[in-house]
């Protein structure tokens, strides 16, 4: 297992202190990365957190898979690879 664990349904008012503060009772959190809309900046309601080892990755999904966050129940599990997807014609459109 990765050290990279998804955490989904957040709060779109969820900042990465809380989630810090969250996850480091699990271990050492290496980065947090909340996804924010490219356009508008606003979070996308889910982050990617990357633990120091594969064990504290664990023990934050069996420890806080369910738990309670700003009024919303989250969901942590193992961090997928990220595949290719086609996005539609635009894909390569930048915005300017």
């Amino acid at each position: 297992m990765a050290n990279k664990v998804y955490v989904g349904n957040l709060s779109y008012e969820t900042t990465d202190d809380e989630l810090r503060e969250l996850f480091k009772e699990c271990g050492n959190v290496a980065s947090i990365r909340i996804i924010t809309d490219a356009y508008t900046g606003k979070s996308r309601g889910f982050a990617f957190i990357e633990m120091e080892t594969s064990e504290e990755a664990k023990s934050a999904i069996s420890t806080l898979n369910g738990r309670e966050l700003n009024g919303k129940v989250i969901k942590v599990d193992e961090a997928r690879e990220n595949r290719n997807r086609d996005r539609g014609p635009h894909q390569n459109y930048r915005k300017y």
